[in-house]
């Protein structure tokens, strides 16, 4: 499943990154490496972007950006 399907309040593990950007590559320095758990925190006031929580810092990304990351639930 992408990380945008996931539920406020739920975590979910890292499978793959998708895609060959220069913001794929900012994505991993960040810690969204495979096996790494994620945390969706809330949405935003009109859904986008969305609050997640990986590897202790909180992150905020667009859908779009989020359709690149795919993730098994926990």
């Amino acid at each position: 499943m992408k990380l945008s399907e996931v539920g406020s309040g739920s975590s979910a593990r890292i499978v793959a990154v998708k895609g060959g950007s220069p913001f794929k590559k900012r994505l991993m320095e960040m810690g969204f490496m495979r096996g790494e758990e994620i945390y969706k925190v809330k949405l935003a006031p009109l859904a986008d972007p969305a609050e997640y929580i990986v590897k202790g810092y909180h992150v905020s990304l667009r859908a779009e950006e989020a359709d690149d990351i795919i993730v098994e639930p926990m």
